[in-house]
C-alpha cells in the first residue's frame, strides 16, 4: 500500500508550538514510529505551509497512490481549492486533526474538506494518523 501523509501550515511546529494542545513530540519523531509500526505500508509524507502547494501535492498523487491521510490545519476550514482538490481526485482521503477541533474556537468547528474525505479522526492526538492506517489497511484486505 502506498500512502501518504499531507499536513498543512504550522504543523511543522508540532512539539515546539502550543504543547498543552499538540503534545510535545515533532511530527517526524512521530512518523518514523508509524513507519516502523507499519513496515509494510509505503509511507510517503509532505508538509506545507501554502496553500497551492497541498493542492499541488494532492494533485500529484490523487490518481495513484492508494491512500491519503490529511491535516490540513487552518485550511480545513478556510479552503474552498483543497476541497475541491480532494473531490477532483481517485485516492481516498482521511481528514485527521491532532486536537478535538469541535472542544476549541467556534470556527474549527466546521471542515469544508469532510464532505469530499471518507471519514475524519479528531482529537486522538497524534495517534489519529495511525487510526487512519489502521482503516486503510482494514479495508484492503
Amino acid at each position: 500500500m502506498k500512502l501518504l501523509i499531507i499536513n498543512g501550515p504550522n504543523l511543522n511546529l508540532l512539539g515546539k508550538r502550543e504543547k498543552s494542545i499538540y503534545g510535545e513530540s515533532s511530527f517526524e519523531d512521530y512518523y518514523n514510529r508509524l513507519k516502523k509500526d507499519f513496515p509494510k505500508i509505503d509511507f510517503e509524507y509532505y508538509q506545507s505551509n501554502v496553500e497551492g502547494e497541498l493542492i499541488n501535492k494532492l494533485h500529484e498523487v490523487g490518481f495513484n497512490y492508494d491512500a491519503i491521510i490529511m491535516n490540513a490545519g487552518a485550511y480545513t476550514h478556510t479552503s474552498i481549492g483543497i476541497a475541491d482538490a480532494i473531490a477532483g481526485i481517485e485516492t481516498p482521503v482521511i481528514e485527521v486533526h491532532i486536537s478535538n477541533v469541535y472542544a476549541r474556537e467556534e470556527y474549527r468547528h466546521q471542515s469544508l474538506m469532510a464532505k469530499n474525505c471518507i471519514g475524519v479522526i479528531a482529537g486522538m492526538g497524534l495517534n489519529s494518523y495511525q487510526l487512519a492506517v489502521q482503516h486503510f489497511l482494514s479495508v484492503e484486505d
